[in-house]
């Protein structure tokens, strides 16, 4: 779950606590950044190469769906 407050989230534990760690709000920050334009990129050039957009999305969007982690979640 992330509540999203001009491009800031607020990162919650699974119990729906706050994740209030400096550090780990910066690291979080730094990949969704990271992430989000790897994203973008990919994005471009799927559009310039002449895929459909719609499509490009859909498919990013089943990537994510089937990531699973290789740790157990922190309750």
């Amino acid at each position: 779950m992330g509540i999203a407050i001009e491009n800031e989230i607020i990162w919650h534990a699974p119990n729906g606590d706050v994740i209030a760690c400096v550090e780990k709000n910066k690291v979080m920050r730094e990949n969704f950044d990271e992430i989000r334009q790897v994203c973008q990129d990919a994005l471009e050039d799927a559009v310039l190469m002449g895929c459909d957009e719609q499509q490009f999305r859909a498919v990013l969007g089943e990537l994510v769906a089937r990531l699973a982690s290789q740790y157990p979640q922190q309750d």
